[in-house]
């Protein structure tokens, strides 16, 4: 058995949260082959800028440099946003709408939506949505 740096750090990782009592937010396994595995239903997203919008990136820079993910909850809500990074959103639940000069594009679950770098756009919801965004670089907030 070939037992790796990574390995051993995720081992540690994970002693020392159970230590102290701290779980993580969500369930996410990891293999050693470096795939994670993430059940969406248990992440618990956080407030983000304002009232109705929640979100919780699902892996860190260290488990994905190259390509960031999370999810994101609108409640009844518009949030203006300019992407500093290429972007797909697929809709878990309710209908998400991306406004952009002056066209709604609108999204049912299951449904997947590219918003290109450079886009200013308007999240809308007419429900509570949720839904998951997978963006290119990692390091979206850097932008």
């Amino acid at each position: 058995m070939n037992i790796s740096e990574e390995l051993i750090r995720d081992i540690v990782e994970k002693v020392i949260r159970e230590s102290i009592g701290q779980q993580p937010d969500f369930v996410k396994e990891k293999d050693p082959s470096g795939i994670i595995h993430v059940k969406t239903e248990t992440v618990k997203c956080e407030p983000f800028e304002q009232e109705g919008v929640a979100l919780k990136d699902i892996l860190t820079l260290d488990e994905a440099p190259r390509m960031g993910a999370g999810i994101m909850e609108l409640d009844h809500t518009s949030f203006e946003w300019t992407l500093t990074y290429d972007e797909y959103d697929m809709v878990i639940d309710g209908v998400l709408e991306i406004e952009i000069d002056g066209r709604v594009l609108t999204g049912h679950p299951g449904d997947i939506i590219y918003i290109p770098k450079n886009s200013h756009i308007h999240f809308q919801t007419p429900t509570k949505t949720r839904y998951a965004y997978f963006v290119y670089p990692a390091n979206w907030q850097e932008g």
